[in-house]
């Protein structure tokens, strides 16, 4: 019999200690959900992956290197090479304006940015190209593609990126037919915009201000 009583008083004991310091580390899912609740709440606090905006994916400029906005268009820009192979393509979202990035392997090609209304085709199957947006860009780079005198291709990344940023909206490429590229950028509204070309490496900057 007082064995018995022992073993219940130590029981009562156990189920005491558990109300008031609660349960082993690991043995309350509920605690751990409302800790990262409150941590994704908290400010300064970085929210769940599947929540956050699009990352920014290309580098900053000082800008003391920038040129202003400017809403004149088109935009001409002579070839520094007669071949300029694209080798990467990426897009990112700064304070004041949205960012895209064409960057080659060696110069960069004769372009021309400028306004554009659908429907739009692709070169040179004269395919429908649909892109996302109310105010529209045609880049053309002559001599800028991703097709190498070897028949390879010097880019295989995304040809039809969707971010969603303020300004930028869509961007998809329009074609790379006998070594002439074609994108058409989508944005939320007409907007100004600054073309830089970059060396060390080759690149083609276009941003589209908020």
């Amino acid at each position: 019999m007082r064995a018995i009583q022992r073993l219940t008083a130590l029981a009562i004991a156990a189920v005491l200690l558990t109300a008031c310091f609660g349960q082993p580390a690991g043995s309350s899912p509920v605690a751990s959900v409302a800790a990262t609740a409150a941590a994704s709440e908290a400010p300064g606090s970085v929210p769940p992956a599947d929540s956050q905006p699009p990352a920014a994916t290309t580098e900053p400029i000082p800008s003391d290197e920038l040129d202003a906005f400017s809403c004149d268009m088109p935009v001409i820009e002579d070839a520094t090479v007669a071949v300029a192979n694209i080798v990467d393509v990426r897009v990112g979202s700064h304070v004041g304006y949205d960012r895209v990035v064409f960057e080659f392997e060696q110069g960069t090609p004769e372009l021309t940015l400028d306004r554009a209304a659908p429907p739009f085709t692709e070169d040179a199957s004269g395919l429908p190209v649909d892109v996302e947006g109310v105010s529209f860009l045609r880049l053309t780079m002559r001599g800028g593609t991703k097709q190498t005198d070897a028949g390879t291709s010097s880019y295989d990344g995304p040809t039809n990126f969707d971010p969603a940023f303020r300004s930028l909206v869509d961007l998809v490429e329009g074609g790379d037919f006998e070594r002439q590229s074609t994108w058409y950028f989508g944005l939320s509204a007409e907007a100004c915009l600054r073309v830089l070309l970059l060396d060390g490496p080759p690149r083609l900057v276009v941003d589209v201000r908020h």
